[in-house]
């Protein structure tokens, strides 16, 4: 089953670009356990969901490229090349209006519309390729400007065109302190979208991310690149080829038991439906051993329920509202925003 990643923005061309990156190495390392037959149908597995046909024996990822500007696509499509392990096909990149500045509203009113038609022929130019297409991965910032308002739009259009299709959005939770004004605007407008048009949104914190490069890797300077290597590692060991199995593991003590406690979930929901194990004798990237838990908790009601807050104490004074009202986002799509949002928090807190 084949997966089409679509990066949207800066950030999302990024990480886009290490999470292939990621995925190629691991192809390519220690088989672990697991024998040299169950090795080379693991390699075919990851190469046959993320990488098209070879050129010049060269796979090429299934992912379509979005930005704004040439600048930072130009520097991904360069780094794939140079690496000679594998490289990026179809791309896009649209000019940004000048004086538009980095903005949400712009992104989603004004700058997709423009280029739905051209963005849409490229995604479906590379589903096209796929001989078993399961989904579209994409990836982007929540709280940046146009492109996270692009990224918005792209992913309604995908809803619309392939309703049958999963749509999954990792999308990277702002720092607390915040480095953009109106980071909080940003973040409720496109969650809310997303939670209409999205069936499943991967959140990473980049705050926990920092606290990960700190404290475990001692990376004393810490860049974006040293952030999105690790978030391109946690990525690559969820979507690492798999099978489903039953939590029987051969440990003397199994680390699994506590996941059968009930009273970590929801009263209508047994542990037995709501926990899954998938399994792999094949290690992962260096690790002999290594695990990955993705959860849909309560986790997300404390930072979510902070953003709200903050977006409200902007918007009942007014702040900043004109710079979304100029390119078509009204009062009313903020209120709209707000009220999806808070029976989100309400839903979780109820669980």
């Amino acid at each position: 089953m084949s997966i089409v990643t679509v990066q949207l923005g800066q950030c999302g061309n990024q990480i886009g670009f290490e999470v292939f990156d990621a995925l190629l190495s691991d192809s390519h390392s220690s088989q672990g356990l697991c024998s040299m037959r169950e090795n080379e149908a693991y390699q075919a597995s990851c190469k046959e969901r993320f990488f098209s046909e070879e050129e010049n024996g060269v796979p090429i990822a299934r992912a379509v490229l979005v930005d704004m500007e040439p600048k930072v696509i130009n520097q991904m499509l360069s780094k794939a090349a140079q690496s000679g392990q594998w490289k990026y096909g179809q791309h896009a990149c649209f000019c940004q209006k000048q004086g538009s500045g980095n903005n949400w509203a712009y992104g989603y009113s004004v700058h997709g519309p423009r280029h739905e038609e051209s963005i849409m022929n490229i995604i479906r130019k590379e589903v096209e390729k796929c001989d078993s297409f399961s989904g579209f991965f994409i990836i982007m910032s929540m709280a940046g400007g146009t492109g996270s308002g692009l990224g918005a739009f792209v992913t309604q259009n995908l809803e619309d065109q392939y309703s049958n299709s999963l749509k999954m959005n990792q999308i990277i939770w702002p720092y607390g302190t915040g480095e953009v004004i109106v980071q909080n605007y940003n973040s409720i407008l496109t969650l809310s979208h997303l939670y209409r048009s999205s069936d499943a949104l991967l959140l990473h914190e980049n705050d926990a991310i920092h606290k990960i490069c700190a404290k475990l890797m001692n990376i004393k300077q810490i860049s974006f690149s040293d952030i999105n290597q690790v978030l391109a590692h946690q990525l690559g060991s969820v979507f690492q080829p798999t099978y489903s199995a039953e939590s029987s593991f051969h440990y003397r003590r199994n680390p699994l038991e506590g996941f059968k406690d009930p009273a970590l979930y929801t009263s209508w929901l047994k542990p037995v439906n709501a926990f899954n194990v998938w399994k792999t004798q094949r290690a992962f990237s260096k690790y002999e051993k290594s695990a990955v838990l993705v959860s849909n908790s309560q986790f997300l009601v404390k930072p979510l329920d902070m953003i709200v807050g903050k977006a409200w104490n902007m918007f009942a004074s007014k702040a900043y509202i004109h710079q979304y009202t100029k390119f078509g986002i009204e009062e009313e799509d903020f209120l709209d925003s707000f009220t999806s949002l808070e029976q989100v928090v309400a839903s979780y807190c109820n669980l």
